[in-house]
């Protein structure tokens, strides 16, 4: 006869097993958060090569600034999506949108095309636009060998280039992220590698930079959440034209000029 197991053992290994289900979550959002995943966004910096080219940021105060108004419009746009994007890959998929064939049998069903498309138009520069579906193919790569069976991480290479955000919300959700998880870490990816390209380029002390980017994580959390309340109305409308289109035109001009640059450090 097997021995009885007492109410304490019971709830002690109903525990246990609830904290190594938390440690395998954690441990996958902490990778995504590695600024040493390969993803290519160490290529990028984000914009502030072309500030720093043209004088307009030369120190941690003006980095700073850039940072606090990146996150208000770019990084929200970029939360948003990556937050829609991770609600889409938890959701189960809809009926698939004909004529998405790619791949052999693969169809996109969770409807990728009018998101990644939604993502376009908040783009204007051809330059960024590049910049982004490059990284997106870069996160794929690394994503897809991580996360090798996650369905919504097939489709987006079926695909072919997506966008970052959207590749990054699917591959939070495939590392048990929920969407404001997702947006969270997308505004972290997005702080991180300007810091840390102004930290290259200009020789800026770490620890200020560093210093920033905490100065700062209020408002990201904010902007985290407010990510995550326009995906959700997005997704439950099947409607991508609800996310925040939040841009300020400098940026997109600076990439272009970048972009027709002879010699430079990052890709964008």
């Amino acid at each position: 006869m097997a021995p009885a197991v007492d109410a304490v053992g019971w709830a002690g290994s109903v525990g246990a097993v609830r904290w190594v289900g938390s440690v395998v979550r954690l441990a996958g959002l902490l990778l995504l958060a590695d600024s040493r995943l390969p993803a290519g966004g160490h290529g990028h910096s984000g914009g502030v090569e072309a500030l720093v080219d043209r004088g307009l940021l030369t120190s941690t105060d003006d980095l700073a600034l850039f940072l606090d108004a990146r996150l208000r419009t770019a990084g929200l746009v970029a939360a948003s999506f990556a937050a829609a994007a991770a609600t889409l890959s938890t959701a189960a998929p809809g009926i698939p949108v004909s004529g998405e064939w790619s791949q052999g049998t693969t169809r996109h069903s969770r409807g990728w095309s009018s998101w990644d498309a939604a993502l376009d138009a908040r783009t204007p520069s051809a330059a960024l636009r590049e910049a982004s579906r490059a990284q997106g193919v870069a996160l794929l790569r690394t994503s897809g060998r991580a996360w090798p069976a996650y369905p919504p991480l097939r489709e987006l290479a079926a695909f072919g280039r997506p966008h970052q955000p959207l590749v990054f919300g699917a591959a939070a959700a495939a590392a048990g992220a929920d969407p404001g998880q997702a947006a969270a870490l997308a505004l972290h990816h997005l702080a991180g590698g300007a810091a840390s390209a102004a930290v290259r380029l200009l020789g800026l002390d770490p620890l200020g930079a560093a210093a920033v980017q905490a100065s700062l994580a209020p408002l990201a959390d904010r902007v985290a959440a407010q990510a995550c309340g326009a995906a959700a109305l997005a997704v439950a409308a099947a409607d991508p034209d609800l996310l925040p289109s939040d841009a300020t035109p400098l940026p997109e001009i600076l990439a272009e000029l970048h972009h027709t640059s002879e010699v430079t450090l990052f890709a964008s």
